[in-house]
């Protein structure tokens, strides 16, 4: 069964196009999605891909928050509908209340842009269905907000129920619990801070990416197949990273 996957474009953003061409070499069709349209189509995920939408002015992604779309992406996120936000769009997605926490300043106040290596911690998320939890993958960072923080009970829940999808290896911005990328309570909705779609082809030095973005195609084609549309195995639970934190 071919697979959609709806990119969004806000105002700022610059990594649609990269996002969906990583998306198409992953397995499924990518289907472009203005930020003006307050309707996500007939597709099976969305992602919210990197970039500065609207500028950042007041804060990333507190004016993205209210664009048409989120509506949409909000209703259909709310179905069990597979939704990932890419750096910028992780961003997005905080400012509006789709995950927990939020992404302030890197701790050596400067833009950090290098390959780092995270650690998937949990498998129960659209985002890591199906990999291996320990697994080391290689996957560059472009960000000057990139630093995540909650309050001690958000926290305490993320790790609790397995919601830390991604750890980094070595923190290079400051995150809180070394956190790269988290999921909500269902599964279906991850951010990231890091950039799979810039290693997923040999030429840009690793291809580590395509791990992620296959099991989210994967996921969204066992709910456009009649699944329940979250990771395999239901929603999350607690990882054995977890149980040992």
């Amino acid at each position: 069964m071919s697979v959609t996957v709806g990119v969004v474009t806000f105002p700022g953003t610059n990594c649609d196009h990269d996002t969906m061409e990583a998306v198409e070499r992953a397995g499924a069709r990518a289907e472009p999605l203005w930020h003006g349209t307050a309707s996500v189509g007939q597709v099976d995920a969305v992602v919210l891909p990197g970039g500065f939408a609207h500028g950042d002015y007041l804060r990333p992604g507190a004016i993205a928050r209210f664009s048409p779309v989120m509506g949409a992406v909000a209703d259909f996120a709310a179905s069990g509908g597979p939704v990932v936000g890419i750096c910028n769009g992780f961003q997005v997605l905080t400012e509006a209340g789709l995950l927990p926490g939020a992404l302030q300043k890197n701790r050596a106040l400067r833009f950090v842009c290098a390959p780092v290596d995270l650690q998937v911690a949990s498998d129960r998320s659209v985002l890591t269905a199906g990999v291996e939890v320990g697994r080391v993958l290689r996957v560059p960072i472009a960000h000057f907000l990139g630093n995540y923080t909650c309050d001690e009970r958000t926290l305490a829940e993320l790790r609790a129920e397995g919601r830390v999808v991604l750890r980094y290896v070595e923190n290079p911005n400051g995150s809180v619990d070394d956190i790269a990328g988290v999921c909500n309570a269902a599964g279906n909705v991850v951010g990231l801070m890091p950039h799979p779609e810039r290693a997923s082809d040999p030429l840009l030095g690793s291809t580590d990416g395509l791990v992620l973005l296959r099991a989210l195609v994967g996921s969204a084609g066992r709910r456009a197949g009649g699944g329940d549309g979250g990771p395999a195995g239901g929603p999350p639970g607690v990882s054995e990273s977890a149980r040992t934190a």
